[in-house]
This record gives C-alpha cells, sequence and structure tokens, in this order.
C-alpha cells in the first residue's frame, strides 16, 4: 500500500511511503504572493505518477488572529487538495496534530518534528535539512502515522478472522 501524508496550505508538502521509498515535495503553486494557490494541474500529475492507495490530510483550522484573507486563502488550498485526490479516487483520511504528535512522542516544537523524520527516514535527510523544510517533515510523519495505524488495523482484523 502506498500511503501519502499532507501538511495542507500554501506552504505544505506531502510525502509517500511505500515499503522501503520515501518521497518527499512540496505542494505546487502558482502565481505570487497573495496571489498563489495550490497548482491543482500539477498536483494531480504528481500524484497520479506516486500512484498512492490512501492519503491522511492534516485536520487543521483556523488559528486565533489569523485574518480572513489568509483563512480563506488556507481553506482554498485546502479544498484544491481534497478535490485532487477525489478526482484520482485515492482513499481519503484526516488527522488532527494532536493526534499524530502524541503516536509519535513528539511536543509542538516545529524543528523536533523534523529531526525526528530524519532520525526515521535517513534517506530523505537530504530534503529535511533546512528549518524551512519542516512541512515536509511533517507530511512524512503524517505518512508515518498512517502507515503505523493501518497496520495496527489490519492486524486487528487478520487476528479477529
Amino acid at each position: 500500500m502506498k500511503i501519502l501524508g499532507i501538511d495542507p496550505g500554501i506552504n505544505g508538502a506531502f510525502a509517500s511511503i511505500h515499503k522501503d521509498t520515501v518521497t518527499v515535495h512540496d505542494l505546487p503553486t502558482a502565481g505570487e504572493g497573495k496571489h498563489r494557490i495550490i497548482a491543482t494541474a500539477v498536483l494531480a500529475h504528481q500524484l497520479r505518477q506516486l500512484g498512492p492507495t490512501f492519503a491522511v490530510i492534516e485536520r487543521v483550522h483556523a488559528m486565533p488572529r489569523q485574518g480572513v484573507s489568509s483563512s480563506f486563502r488556507f481553506g482554498q488550498a485546502f479544498g484544491a487538495i481534497e478535490g485532487v485526490l477525489g478526482a484520482l479516487g485515492v482513499s481519503l483520511s484526516y488527522v488532527t496534530p494532536a493526534t499524530w504528535k502524541r503516536a509519535l512522542g513528539l511536543s509542538a516544537d516545529k524543528d523536533e518534528a523534523r529531526l525526528r523524520a530524519i532520525q526515521l527516514y535517513p534517506a530523505a535527510a537530504p530534503d529535511l535539512q533546512r528549518r524551512k523544510d519542516i512541512d515536509r517533515a511533517e507530511a512524512l510523519l503524517i505518512a508515518r502515522w498512517a502507515k503505523d495505524n493501518l497496520e495496527v488495523r489490519r492486524l486487528g482484523e487478520t487476528d479477529a478472522a
């Protein structure tokens, strides 16, 4: 099963885990500044190439004191990602930051998540070196959370059968 983890938003990222292969990408965008949007055709092409069977998107919400405009842009990006996954027929689920971070023993410290991703996936380290690569790292850890939970679920179903 090829699992996709997505840290949504204009500066978001996605990561794929399949057996021993890990890939990490920034979400493709078009436009400049406040007019930047998710490049849905590019995203669809990239995801078609990856061929994920299951995706998990981090379920986040508007933050206090976040402007109306930026909240709208975030929601627009989130919806664009959902639309691309739906059009490609990829099964989709959601996870809150608290849930996946707790399962991986992480605090709210963003750099801690980046270092943990490098620890778990040393081959991905070149794509996670910079502090600004946190969205890539979080996407990878979301995929890891999904992989761990899917395996637990499948093992439970096997035991029951």
